[in-house]
């Protein structure tokens, strides 16, 4: 998948996020959670366009490693989001799914910069 197309996918994913916290009803949970969920989900994109401008293979690394744990936050709360939304439940599955995919090239990339950087030391 080229650079352009993840960087897309993941300015989908937050945008799809947002569009399903303003549908959600108003109370103290869907507050806390929403907040915190339209960060987490805007950081991954944000953080991947900063990896994608990393000044070297360790900075790439370190900023991919930010997109994995904001990733899988956002995951977290989708499915804290699911416990007291169930009428979102199939809309919301299709995000984790989405953020599970994400996050599963985003592993991947870390272990090959890994690799490859090991590489380039020996």
């Amino acid at each position: 998948m080229s650079i352009d197309a993840l960087k897309f996918r993941f300015k989908k994913f937050a945008i799809d996020v947002t569009r399903l916290i303003v549908k959600l009803p108003y109370n103290q949970a869907n507050k806390v959670y929403s907040n915190q969920i339209i960060r987490s989900s805007s950081s991954s994109g944000a953080n991947y366009r900063a990896a994608c401008r990393a000044k070297s293979q360790v900075d790439f690394i370190y900023k991919l490693k930010i997109v994995e744990e904001e990733t899988d936050e956002t995951i977290y709360f989708l499915e804290l989001i699911m416990e007291f939304n169930s009428e979102f439940k199939s809309e919301i599955e299709i995000l984790i799914k989405e953020a599970n995919e994400l996050l599963s090239i985003t592993v991947s990339s870390i272990r090959t910069a890994k690799e490859n950087q090991k590489y380039k030391k020996k």
